[in-house]
């Protein structure tokens, strides 16, 4: 698990230019209702989540929101009103509550947004973002501990106009094991494709797997069942590792790029992971152009 260093991060200060320079001051009141709806009405904008549920109820409690991610994973959302909430406890009792009870979840994923996106769960990398005005120490110090996909996101409102978040964190943790048929594993089919591919191929993940996660502390790595993702709060690229080839998918505009039969544009193109275009690696000659891709990928996201 990584996390993110430098704790004691200065004060953001944002100004409105023009004829007079004037700071815009910053606050973070307890979460109102307002901004739970804000953030539920915009969750894809904000976080690459489609929104499910507000308040979803379950045996001993409810959900503030929940949703699931662009990796077709569940993600619950727990908003911290008091200092001394503890919503990273909350969150993990939650998502063990749904992870014994896939069916619910599933139903709840078909009434919403059809059997479609139903079929496609995936269940090894789900999430919980914790949303509050400050964490203290403990809360930060807290999910180091704990294996499980946790994202702590400190929001700042500027007026009634300007909202800022800012991701504390960032987790790299090993897939949930998935139970099938009653017996339990964890899907490595990326693992196993890795595992499985030619030294040339490992050796040039490998660096791409280097150099996206040194972009920045905001970076980390998602294995899921197809391909590997990189992310901030939201993914930016994917990748996917076969016996021929590797496969970059990055999000970015393909009608600001030439393509050709390398680079191509899939938004029409049926694909696993995200992104509008796509980079067809064979060999080490395309490092250059798959770094420089990543790079805008991160940069532009």
């Amino acid at each position: 698990m990584k996390t993110l260093r430098g704790k004691n991060m200065a004060e953001i200060k944002l100004f409105k230019i023009g004829n007079q320079i004037e700071e815009l001051k910053s606050s973070s009141t307890a979460i109102e209702k307002e901004l739970q709806n804000i953030i539920e009405k915009n969750m894809y904008e904000f976080f690459g989540v489609r929104f499910l549920k507000s308040e979803y109820k379950i045996d001993n409690g409810r959900m503030d929101s929940i949703g699931i991610d662009e990796n077709n994973c569940p993600v619950i959302f727990e908003y911290k009103c008091h200092t001394n909430e503890n919503v990273i406890n909350q969150g993990l009792f939650y998502l063990n509550w749904l992870l014994e009870h896939k069916a619910n979840f599933k139903l709840l994923v078909l009434e919403e947004l059809g059997s479609e996106v139903a079929k496609e769960i995936d269940w090894s990398m789900p999430r919980i973002i914790c949303i509050a005005g400050d964490f203290n120490r403990y809360d930060e110090e807290a999910i180091k501990q704990i294996n499980r996909n946790v994202s702590l996101i400190k929001y700042k409102k500027y007026g009634n106009e300007l909202l800022l978040f800012e991701l504390l964190n960032s987790n790299t943790v090993a897939p949930i094991e998935v139970e099938d048929d009653g017996k339990k594993h964890i899907d490595k089919s990326f693992l196993q494709q890795y595992e499985n591919a030619p030294s040339k191929f490992k050796d040039i993940y490998d660096e791409l797997k280097d150099y996206a996660l040194n972009l920045g502390e905001d970076v980390s790595e998602n294995t899921l069942k197809l391909y590997s993702a990189f992310k901030k709060i939201k993914n930016f690229s994917t990748i996917e590792i076969y016996q021929s080839r590797i496969l970059l998918n990055v999000k970015l505009n393909p009608d600001d790029f030439v393509l050709n039969e390398n680079l191509r544009d899939i938004r029409n193109i049926g694909h696993w992971g995200v992104g509008d275009m796509q980079l067809i690696i064979r060999s080490e000659k395309d490092l250059e152009l798959a770094k420089e891709l990543i790079q805008k990928a991160y940069e532009t996201n």
